[in-house]
């Protein structure tokens, strides 16, 4: 089991969590959005359809036609984006997203794989399985330490110059 692969693999199932959430919440976003504005115009077509019924009892025929098709239209328009904003997300971004995230659980299966059959191994001879599994984890773990501390102190001095 390489302790670096895993690392690299967490880092990769993390990424394309983070896009593919990103990728549904703005499709989300973008359909709600769609959906306020249909809403806001079938409001819109409503109030016209009202003001419709209004001139049919006060008016001539002439401002009743008007009113009514200028409603139809918005409620058209509404049922038009409500169609849009069902859409699903698109394909190529999601796609690959996910691709990629099906590709790093199957690498992190592989490796825990391994880390079992190099614990099963390491019963029969617990020194000689154990030193190579343990001296690459304190290597990632001291880069981690290191990279952490040094992100630490950018974001201090980032902070001290502002």
């Amino acid at each position: 089991m390489n302790t670096e692969n895993v690392v690299k693999h967490l880092r990769v199932l993390w990424r394309t969590d983070r896009i593919i959430a990103d990728i549904r919440l703005r499709h989300l976003l973008i359909g709600l959005g769609l959906r306020a504005f249909a809403a806001l115009i079938a409001a819109f077509g409503l109030l016209m359809l009202e003001l419709s019924a209004y001139f049919a009892l006060v008016q001539i025929w002439s401002a009743i036609g008007a009113a009514a098709i200028l409603g139809a239209v918005n409620f058209a328009i509404a049922a038009i984006l409500f169609v849009i904003a069902g859409r699903p997300p698109a394909g190529r971004d999601i796609e690959l997203a996910n691709e990629i995230h099906g590709a790093s659980i199957e690498a992190l299966q592989l490796e825990a794989r391994t880390f079992q059959a190099q614990m099963s191994g390491a019963v029969h001879h617990p020194l000689s399985t154990m030193l190579p599994v343990l001296v690459p984890l304190i290597a990632v773990l001291i880069k981690t330490l290191r990279r952490t501390a040094k992100d630490s102190a950018a974001a201090n001095s980032a902070e001290a110059r502002s």
